[in-house]
């Protein structure tokens, strides 16, 4: 797969390719970001945490973390252990993932832009001043006091939605409608203790199937089922320590669609956009 830059020539693509992005976060949301930009040709550094829990892993980069490198729609993701790995993995068209929770990193590598794509619902350290365009996705954050802009994600009319003043709308512990189910398609550990997958993402499964265990302590485990019928869609890395209430599964009723499985999905790419067109104002103006 080509990127958008790789057609563009010239002063164009100079101009572009001038500004670094640093994406804080790097599950399936945040990838949707990291991939439009890196499509449009901005250079792009993921920093993440030592044990990421995306479930929607074939489009999280962060699973570089976990294998050393990853690939999502053409665009790799590589591990690097510090940042002054990170000019040679751009260098051939890839994507640095770095392990920095705190964004230490940030004072060192000085980007143009700073995007806060972690999705916690709570600030976990962005701040203006990180960089000169500072943006934050999803509720948590008050443009103009904690980033420059946030981004809505919350599915509807306003997905995407650009906001100069003012917060998100605030997180309702309800997923979004696909096929007509929301929080009964997620599906969330009900102890604590080791995730064992028994099935695999792109799986269907009908309601009531296993589809995985957890294994507590004194050797007792817990059997983690289908709660729809549909496709398994998400699904957490296997022999990861969950709390309970973790999120560990995500199901889609709609099994005629697979290749979504393996796919950005149209909220990510949603997003994408919005951040796009902030870098790329911001990037003219410069």
């Amino acid at each position: 797969m080509r990127r958008i830059s790789d057609r563009i020539s010239g002063k164009e693509n100079l101009q572009m390719r001038r500004g670094l992005v640093v994406v804080r976060g790097g599950g399936d949301l945040a990838t949707g970001t990291i991939h439009r930009l890196w499509s449009a040709g901005f250079t792009v550094v993921v920093l993440e945490i030592s044990s990421p829990a995306a479930i929607r892993r074939p489009v999280s980069v962060c699973e570089a973390v976990y294998d050393g490198e990853t690939v999502v729609e053409g665009m790799r993701g590589v591990r690097i252990s510090d940042c002054r790995e990170a000019a040679a993995v751009i260098e051939k068209g890839s994507v640095p993932v770095l392990i920095d929770p705190d964004g230490e990193s940030i004072k060192t590598l000085k980007p143009s832009v700073v995007v806060d794509a972690i999705l916690a619902k709570v600030n976990l350290g962005t701040r203006k001043g990180m960089a000169p365009l500072t943006i934050a996705l999803g509720p948590g954050f008050e443009a103009g006091v904690d980033t420059d802009y946030v981004i809505e994600t919350k599915r509807g009319h306003d997905l995407g939605k650009i906001i100069c003043q003012g917060t998100a709308l605030p997180n309702t512990g309800i997923p979004g409608d696909i096929g007509g189910y929301t929080d009964k398609r997620v599906i969330r550990s009900r102890q604590a203790g080791v995730f064992r997958n028994v099935c695999k993402i792109g799986d269907i499964v009908e309601a009531g199937q296993e589809i995985a265990r957890i294994e507590c302590k004194a050797g007792e485990s817990y059997t983690v089922i289908a709660t729809i019928t549909g496709i398994v869609r998400g699904l957490l890395r296997d022999g990861y320590h969950v709390t309970k209430g973790f999120k560990v599964a995500d199901i889609d009723p709609r099994k005629e669609e697979l290749k979504n499985c393996f796919t950005i999905s149209d909220k990510a790419r949603c997003i994408a956009g919005s951040v796009l067109e902030l870098c790329v104002a911001f990037c003219r103006e410069e």
